[in-house]
Parts: C-alpha cells; sequence; structure tokens
C-alpha cells in the first residue's frame, strides 16, 4: 500500500489527532529550541546563558511567553491597523501549514490503525511547501508597510528582495531532486533514499539548499530585514505584546519547518543512518520519528552556530552572492546533471561518462581560477589611489602635517 493511499484512508478524528501532534511538537521545538539557542550561543561566548527559570533554565522561553503576553500592545497612530494586525497572523500560521506534507514516521500503529505521521501526501508536496512560504513572507513585508514608520518599511523591503533571489536559488536546487526522484512527493522522494542519501548524491543541491534556507528564514549571516544596527530592528520594530510573539514564534518554526524539508529531500526523512535500519522497526515503527527528530536538530545547530560566529553581510554582498553565484552555479549544476541523467539511460559507456566528468571539473576550476585573477586585479587597481591635484582653495592646516610647495605631505 503506498503512503497516499494509506494516508487517504485515515479517518477524520485520525486527522485531527495527527494535527494536534503536529501543532504541539512545533510549539515545543519552538520553546526547546529558544532554549537550546541561548545556551548554545553562550557556551560559544564563555557564559552561563539562562539557568534561572527552571531546571538548567529549561522553563526560561516560557517565561519569556508569559512575559510578552503581560506587555502593553501597542499600535502606532500612522499604521494600518487592519493590516497591522492581519500581518503577524499570516506569519505565524502559514509556517505551520508546511508540516502537513512532511512526513515524520514510517508506517506506524496510532490508536489502533496503521498510518503514517504525515497529515497528507499530493504528486507536488514540495511545490505546496514552496508556495507556502513564499505566502509566509507577505506577514514581513506587511508588517513593515503597515506600520507606518521609515525603518520597518525599509526591512519590509530588504525581506521582499532577499525573497526573490534566495528562494529562486532554493527553488532551482530542489530541481536536482525531482530529476534524481523522478517525483515531487515528500514520501517518494524518501522512497528514493533507500540506498544513498540525496546529500551524497547530489551534494551541490544540498550546499545550495543550506545556504538558500538561512537566507529564506532570515537568520544570520542572512538578517537584513532584522539589522538592528542600521533598521533598529527591522521589519517588526512598531510590535509588541503577542504580535511580537508570533512573529518570533514564526521565525523558529520557519527553522523546524526547513530543516525538516531538508531532512526529507537530502537526509534520507524518517530512515536510520546506513547500518542501523534494523532500529526502524522499534517501539512499533515510532523509533523513526527520533531519527527525524535527531536530522532536523543536527540542521538547528548549524543555524545556531553560524549566528555564534558570522558576522552579518553587507546589503550588496548579500544580493550579489544570491545573484550572482547560488542562481548561476544552480543553473549550471542542472545541466550537469540533467546530462549525465540522459547518458545513463541511454546506456553511455563509461568512458563517455568519465570524460564528460572530467570536462566539468576542468571548466569550473578554469572559471574559478579567471573570478580570482579578476578579483586580484581589481584589488590591485583599488590599492593605487590617484595623486589629487593641490586644491585651488585654502585648507587649515592639520596638527602634525602641512602643505609643501602646494602639496600635501601625505601625496608627497
Amino acid at each position: 500500500m503506498s503512503t497516499a493511499t494509506m494516508l487517504g484512508n485515515d479517518p477524520g478524528w485520525i486527522i485531527l489527532v495527527k494535527g494536534l501532534f503536529i501543532f504541539v511538537f512545533c510549539v515545543l521545538c519552538t520553546l526547546m529550541a529558544v532554549w537550546g539557542e541561548r545556551r548554545i550561543v553562550a557556551r560559544m561566548q564563555m557564559r552561563l546563558g539562562p539557568n534561572r527559570v527552571g531546571k538548567f533554565g529549561l522553563l526560561q522561553a516560557l517565561a519569556d511567553g508569559v512575559k510578552l503576553a503581560l506587555k502593553e500592545d501597542l499600535i502606532p497612530a500612522a499604521a494600518d491597523k487592519i493590516v497591522f494586525i492581519v500581518a503577524p497572523i499570516i506569519s505565524a500560521t502559514t509556517c505551520f501549514m508546511a508540516f502537513a506534507v512532511i512526513p515524520m514516521t514510517g508506517k506506524v500503529h496510532l490508536f489502533g490503525h496503521v498510518t503514517a505521521m504525515q497529515l497528507t501526501d499530493l504528486p507536488v508536496s514540495v511545490l505546496y511547501i514552496l508556495a507556502i512560504a513564499s505566502i509566509g513572507v507577505y506577514g514581513i513585508v506587511l508588517a513593515g508597510w503597515s506600520s507606518g514608520s521609515t525603518y520597518p518599511l525599509l526591512g519590509g523591503l530588504r525581506s521582499s528582495a532577499q525573497v526573490i533571489s534566495y528562494e529562486v536559488a532554493m527553488g532551482l536546487s530542489l530541481v536536482a531532486v525531482f530529476i534524481y526522484s523522478g517525483s515531487m512527493s515528500t514520501s517518494e522522494i524518501v522512497a528514493a533514499q533507500h540506498k544513498w542519501w540525496f546529500a551524497v548524491v547530489l551534494f551541490p543541491s544540498f550546499v545550495i539548499y543550506v545556504i538558500s534556507m538561512v537566507g529564506e528564514t532570515n537568520r544570520a549571516p542572512f538578517d537584513l530585514a532584522e539589522a538592528e544596527g542600521e533598521l533598529v530592528g527591522g521589519f517588526h520594530t512598531e510590535y509588541s505584546s503577542l504580535k511580537f510573539a508570533l512573529f518570533f514564534l514564526a521565525e523558529y518554526v520557519n527553522i523546524i519547518a526547513v530543516s525538516s524539508l531538508a531532512t526529507t529531500l537530502f537526509l534520507g526523512g524518517y530512515h536510520a543512518l546506513p547500518g542501523l535500519t534494523f532500529t526502524e522497526n522499534w517501539l512499533g515503527g515510532w523509533f523513526t520519528f527520533f531519527w527525524f527528530l535527531g536530522k532536523v536538530v543536527m540542521f538547528f545547530f548549524g543555524f545556531v552556530w553560524l549566528r555564534g560566529t558570522l558576522p552579518r553581510l553587507r546589503y550588496d554582498q548579500f544580493m550579489k552572492f544570491g545573484w550572482k553565484i547560488l542562481i548561476p552555479g544552480s543553473l549550471f549544476w542542472i545541466l550537469v546533471l540533467a546530462t549525465l541523467r540522459v547518458m545513463s539511460q541511454r546506456a553511455a559507456s563509461r568512458t563517455l561518462v568519465v570524460g564528460f566528468s572530467i570536462g566539468v571539473v576542468l571548466l569550473v576550476v578554469a572559471i574559478s581560477s579567471l573570478y580570482d585573477r579578476s578579483k586580484e586585479k581589481a584589488e590591485k587597481a583599488g590599492a593605487i589611489l590617484p595623486s589629487l591635484p593641490a586644491p585651488s582653495f585654502p585648507i587649515p592646516e592639520i596638527p602634525g602635517q602641512g602643505f609643501i610647495n602646494g602639496r600635501s605631505e601625505i601625496n608627497g
């Protein structure tokens, strides 16, 4: 029985139970993620982190939620009140919807019914997730626009440009997965990785997706929509109380969502590590959920590691990296992969395949060397400053520096 058929036979109350389980899972993951991030970053910075509220500070995130709920809810006088209220609701609801097609377990028994911890499976499940992610960005853009303030508006504009560039790269990185698996269904993509994970077979796509998902979630070093140093707080500057808490919730649920998608598409989903497949039958199949959770936690640790170690990029560097490196790299990799796929389907000789692969590697090396040379020339040209002519108007003398024959001592 296929996963789609099995899920289609679920009664309504089983679907409600699974929906409640997914919601509780996302909320608990958010609470633990906030605590975990603060503890990990504290250790990186030789601090203790939260350790007062609850054992090891485990209830700190819950205390923060209560504090936000009890704060005064303010709406600026210049704000568009309806859009101002709707924007955080859009961000918070769409991030949960992505989990509807994420397979968290294999076949399990739930109250006497054979099912899988997945609400539904669609022939275009991955496209559904990308569409939901695109809608979620409207919450950020509308929040910045409706606040009636300059800095939130700039944060919203940055977020829209960010999504256009990095979501294109993300979508292109998934094309290789579709080509190799022959499907856009999340359950079928997981099943196609029973021998080799796509993170190994499609390593360039995996790297591009991981970089793009960091930009998609507005996380450091790509958190240009929230850049506190230049935009106060970004798109949510004017928000307080529960509305700000919804944005806070949406950010962390989005991190869990993109990590879950990366696990599904590139790390074999809920399947165990090679050599440990016998554990998938433990606990009646429920042990596969812990394999899935462990892979998601690994991705989350990567998010925290990046935040604790890398500085924020400049906006021009950020956009240049998306449009001039990630997107062209994705297109080039798709062409290479499609060519190799056609060769394998037409039973091309091994010599031809190896020769093509070597040619691709040499081409990449040549392009990278040319890029390095052009970069060195640009740096050398920038290092040589032109000698400025002597000014035709009087300039006050700087202490320790004077003018000799109408020319500055610095310029000779």
